[in-house]
């Protein structure tokens, strides 16, 4: 009869037991496959965006009319407040008249004498006209006084119009506002000797409702939104002039819309920008020349827009914008995107994606290209209507894989 184990034998013999049964567990884990990780995935689909651009520029009067004399004299009086309001017409300042009130009572007297000799060479015409034609004067005669009466109606011509010229100067030393606006301060007092148009100014009045607002785009924007607008990528949404908002430099935004007048003709060769035009009411005077504002200008309204959350855009070595998508088979790929400009929080993409791709937007750092994933499909928010954005040279950078 064979002897029993030792309880020492016994124990190792079940620890090795156990530790083989650990390794086999082990490597049949080891060989299961991972999970493939769970992605929040956005399918695009295209909708309608009104696309604005904004621009930086200035305020500038409407109307700018700078008060100079048009006689010489003295200024006896200054008859408006600086820095009020003046209508068309009103009086600004009195010149010294005298004079002026003499040149005409001498031109009127002038006038008078010249009536006075019309009259007796009016006479003598007729009655040599009507003795020449029974012989009883000579021709030599009767040509003498009908030569004298056009000789006076010309001096009676001359002499109202020289009545006329000494009114005009007269009433020239009443200086009247050509336009209604507001008036600055004035640079000179009663008792200042002021000539006829001469340099400096007397006080420069501006119209400030309607104002203007000048800003400057560049050229490549420009022939950019006119071959948009050619090839029916972009539409205008009225057929009207484009409506134009403002910011200004506190941040705030005006309360009024404005109206794109026109843009210049001409490329600026220093700066190569081009300058528009906007007109905005201006009741209250809130907008004063010079004024730095931003203009945010209706550019149009794109029918088949596709908009990418910004987050889930990206940039590679080369600087190109970048998105994973989740193909059919549940692979990661990645695009080369051309995102032409921003919308709020989200990029326009006018290339490297299609209507119907899931763009992964959550859980870029699991997944690479190449490797599987699974789909958490998110709403998309609402597609935003009217979003200033900004120009392309602002967005990323436009590398597209055709």
């Amino acid at each position: 009869m064979k002897p029993l184990a030792s309880p020492t034998l016994a124990a190792a013999l079940l620890a090795c037991a156990a530790l083989l049964s650990a390794c086999g567990d082990h490597n049949a884990a080891a060989a299961a496959p991972a999970a493939a990780p769970t992605v929040g995935v956005l399918r695009l689909a295209p909708s309608s965006v009104r696309l604005t651009t904004e621009l930086s520029g200035r305020t500038a009067p409407y109307q700018v009319a700078e008060v100079r004399p048009q006689v010489e004299g003295i200024i006896k009086s200054r008859l408006f407040t600086e820095g009020g309001d003046v209508k068309a017409g009103q009086a600004l300042y009195q010149i010294d008249a005298a004079k002026y009130e003499a040149d005409a009572n001498s031109a009127k007297a002038a006038l008078a004498k010249a009536q006075a000799n019309l009259t007796t060479a009016a006479l003598k015409a007729q009655r040599y006209g009507e003795l020449a034609g029974i012989d009883a004067v000579s021709k030599q005669a009767n040509d003498d006084a009908q030569a004298a009466l056009k000789q006076a109606q010309a001096d009676v011509a001359s002499a109202q119009a020289a009545l006329r010229t000494a009114q005009i100067n007269l009433d020239y030393t009443r200086v009247n506002a050509p336009i209604s606006g507001r008036i600055g301060r004035s640079s000179v007092t009663p008792g200042a000797l002021v000539t006829a148009n001469q340099a400096t100014t007397l006080a420069t009045i501006q119209q400030l409702d309607p104002i203007y607002v000048d800003v400057t785009q560049s050229s490549s924007e420009l022939l950019r939104l006119q071959n948009a607008l050619a090839s029916g990528q972009l539409k205008r949404s009225t057929q009207t002039q484009a409506k134009v908002k403002l910011l200004l430099e506190d941040g705030s935004t005006y309360p009024l819309d404005g109206k794109l007048e026109f843009s210049e003709v001409t490329v600026d060769p220093s700066t190569g920008t081009v300058t528009l035009r906007a007109t905005f009411p201006n009741p209250k005077h809130l907008l004063l020349p010079g004024m730095y504002v931003r203009a945010v200008v209706e550019e149009g309204e794109s029918e088949q827009a596709l908009l990418v959350p910004q987050k889930a855009v990206s940039r590679d070595a080369k600087g190109n914008a970048t998105a994973l998508v989740l193909g059919d088979d549940g692979k990661v790929q990645a695009r080369t995107l051309q995102a032409a400009r921003s919308v709020g929080d989200q990029w326009l993409v006018t290339a490297g994606l299609q209507a119907g791709d899931r763009v992964i937007v959550e859980g870029l750092q699991k997944v690479r290209p190449g490797a599987p994933a699974q789909a958490d499909e998110t709403k998309p928010g609402a597609a935003p209507t009217a979003t200033p954005s900004a120009p392309a040279s602002q967005a990323a950078p436009a590398s597209a894989a055709r």
